[in-house]
């Protein structure tokens, strides 16, 4: 048997006016130099870095983050929409769901980062 058909077998090529094949838009190479948008860089430039780069001082590590989204998404303890995880824990609480204390405990830690007070649907409208 041959090889698998693809959709794309049964549209016929075009090919776009005004550039040649193989030319990418907004790149030229120019004698051993790649130009990218009006700044130069040498074919041996450094890779991008492919970590996160790391937090600034006072900021939540991404594995509290990682749990704090886990809590939103978590409809155990109700809606999260229009209060915060904080109103959002402490209801839960007074409902006798037992939310889980290490989400109190990161939200304590940072009181004033918007990252960690409020809910992942605070930007948008109710």
């Amino acid at each position: 048997m041959g090889q698998p058909r693809r959709i794309t077998d049964s549209f016929p090529r075009r090919r776009r006016a005004g550039r040649p094949p193989g030319k990418v838009k907004g790149k030229s190479k120019v004698k051993g130099r790649i130009k990218r948008k009006g700044t130069i860089c040498l074919e041996s430039c450094p890779p991008a870095p492919t970590e996160d780069p790391p937090a600034p001082p006072g900021a939540p590590a991404q594995a509290v983050l990682d749990m704090l989204r886990h809590f939103d998404l978590s409809w155990e303890y109700g809606p999260c929409a229009g209060i915060t995880r904080l109103q959002r824990w402490e209801r839960a609480q007074a409902l006798g769901l037992s939310p889980p204390g290490p989400v109190l405990d990161a939200i304590l830690e940072h009181p004033n980062n918007p990252a960690v007070t409020y809910s992942l649907w605070h930007e948008y409208e109710l």
